[in-house]
């Protein structure tokens, strides 16, 4: 008998529990869930399940396909609660999916402004859902309360102005009683802030502003008043770690891009790791991997925080493989630099000093002429996601290794325009080329390699059924023995580039693996 569309949301909706920050602190307690972008917290995308397993993933078939309406790239995460699974669309869209069978429970369809700038396609990478609510950033700046039994709005918050370059493709972190959301727009200059919003209302909690204005520590980095036109936005979703109560979050390159003339110093906090407190907004400590950036190489990639030994004395580390090709390793308690090493082809640097500056190569910076440069544009790392096991305690990392040739060029600011200062080609006749690498966390030594077709632009996934997942530039989503990369299961999904993160759930006992694949989400498990 088929079941009315109404009746079913009406049942999964019974069958729900509001999603608690308690059950947030604990996910581990509900591996059947999603509960967070990254699974948890502490961003390791790590999945204690186990039914499908390096013994039987081999069986993997497409269980159901959920297709968009848009051709523009889907990079969203779901989040799955309780069998029902919320899933943002580009542009700014998204729907509840029942994770049985693909089927949209509901749908919400955002009206979008003629004008918007956005740089890098019309995207949105996913959703935070806390107590009835499931929140969504949009492109034209705002964030959005939905209820989780129909879609409804409940609440609509301007973020920022979207005239002057702003936008927002990331995914919100639930925190306490607060949503926190980043947001994008540094091609057009647009000034990065850190937002927090009170759950319930919409009503803003705090404001941490990446590039501090007169008066504040750090606006000396910038000369004269390049600060106002300073980017270093928050684009990708960062961590939590209770114990310390601090929100750990990566920042984008200064503006413009490629012309550092303009804007002299060190340009804080660009391409910094931020850790601000989650009930104030205060800084309590920075890190800054690229200071004076003038590759474009942001710092956005996902903070994963684990606990471990070094040189002999227990600590609570972050790990952040940065897109400027050096792996990092710092106390995230006090933001101490404990270990920077290169992970993948780079030709800027000497090497990181003492405290983990860079110690750069003359004549890497861009010129009118153009200049050979390691890595590229697009990093060792992006956006996408690496992932921890606490299993193997092994770190999975899909990496970049390609160059780029950089220019200069003029950069007047003009609000809402672009503020580029100069561009990038690819090299002539290099071949770019992608691993996914296991590393030991705290020393980045490579414990193995997997080498892909090209450059990746998807995440991992890594499972207690000894299990690493990724997927290709060429559609294929894959499966890697997690203790030694030895490939296991591969599927031709579609013939689009692959720009996703793999995640994985569990519904009427049965596991399935899901990632957005070219422009539809696709769904796999063993029959």
């Amino acid at each position: 008998m088929k079941i009315p569309a109404i009746l079913l949301v009406c049942a999964l909706a019974a069958a729900a529990q509001q999603l608690t920050y308690e059950r947030l602190l604990h996910p581990e307690k509900e591996p059947s869930n999603w509960l967070t972008y990254s699974g948890n917290y502490a961003g390791h995308r790590h999945s204690p399940l186990t039914q499908i397993n390096d013994s039987n993933v081999g069986k993997l078939k497409v269980a159901w396909v959920y297709q968009t309406n848009s051709l523009q790239k889907f990079e969203a995460t779901p989040i799955v609660i309780d069998g029902i699974m919320y899933v943002s669309e580009p542009p700014s869209n998204m729907a509840a999916i029942d994770t049985r069978t693909g089927r949209a429970l509901w749908r919400y369809r955002r009206q979008l402004p003629d004008d918007l700038r956005v740089c890098c396609g019309q995207v949105n990478r996913g959703v935070a859902v806390l107590g009835d609510l499931v929140y969504l950033g949009t492109l034209d700046g705002h964030l959005l309360a939905l209820d989780t039994k129909t879609g409804a709005i409940r609440w609509d918050t301007v973020v920022v102005d979207y005239k002057l370059g702003y936008s927002i493709t990331v995914a919100p972190l639930a925190v306490k009683d607060k949503i926190v959301i980043g947001v994008a727009g540094g091609e057009y200059g647009a000034r990065g802030v850190l937002d927090a919003y009170h759950a319930r209302t919409g009503k803003q909690a705090w404001r941490f502003w990446t590039v501090p204005g007169p008066g504040e520590p750090g606006n000396e980095t910038w000369k004269g008043d390049s600060w106002k036109s300073g980017a270093a936005d928050t684009w990708v979703t960062g961590a939590f770690d209770p114990a310390t109560n601090l929100i750990y979050w990566g920042t984008g390159n200064p503006g413009p891009d490629w012309n550092g003339e303009v804007r002299l110093g060190d340009n804080l906090y660009s391409d910094s790791i931020v850790a601000v407190d989650a009930d104030s907004g205060k800084l309590k400590w920075y890190f800054q991997f690229t200071p004076h950036d003038v590759h474009d190489w942001d710092a956005t990639e996902v903070p994963v925080l684990i606990d471990a030994e070094v040189r002999g004395e227990k600590r609570k580390l972050l790990l952040f493989p940065n897109r400027n090709a050096f792996y990092y390793v710092l106390d995230r308690v006090t933001g101490k630099f404990l270990l920077g090493k290169p992970y993948a082809k780079q030709t800027w640097a000497k090497g990181l000093d003492d405290s983990g500056r860079p110690i750069r190569v003359e004549g890497t910076t861009p010129t009118l002429q153009g200049v050979k440069v390691w890595p590229s544009v697009a990093g060792a790392n992006n956006w996408y996601s690496p992932a921890y096991s606490p299993v193997t305690n092994l770190f999975y990392v899909a990496v970049r290794d390609s160059g780029a040739v950089y220019y200069t060029g003029e950069a007047v600011y003009k609000p809402g325009e672009r503020f580029d200062g100069g561009g990038f080609r690819a090299i002539a006749g290099e071949e770019e080329q992608g691993f996914i690498r296991a590393y030991k966390p705290t020393t980045a030594e490579v414990a193995w390699e997997y080498k892909l077709h090209s450059a990746p632009w998807a995440g991992v996934l890594s499972t207690a059924g000894n299990l690493v997942f990724g997927a290709t530039n060429e559609g294929q989503i894959f499966a890697l023995n997690a203790r030694t990369g030895a490939p296991l299961w591969r599927f031709q999904a579609t013939s689009l580039l692959v720009r996703s993160n793999p995640m994985t759930y569990a519904v009427d006992g049965k596991q399935y693996i899901a990632m957005t694949l070219g422009n539809s989400l696709y769904a796999f498990t063993i029959e």
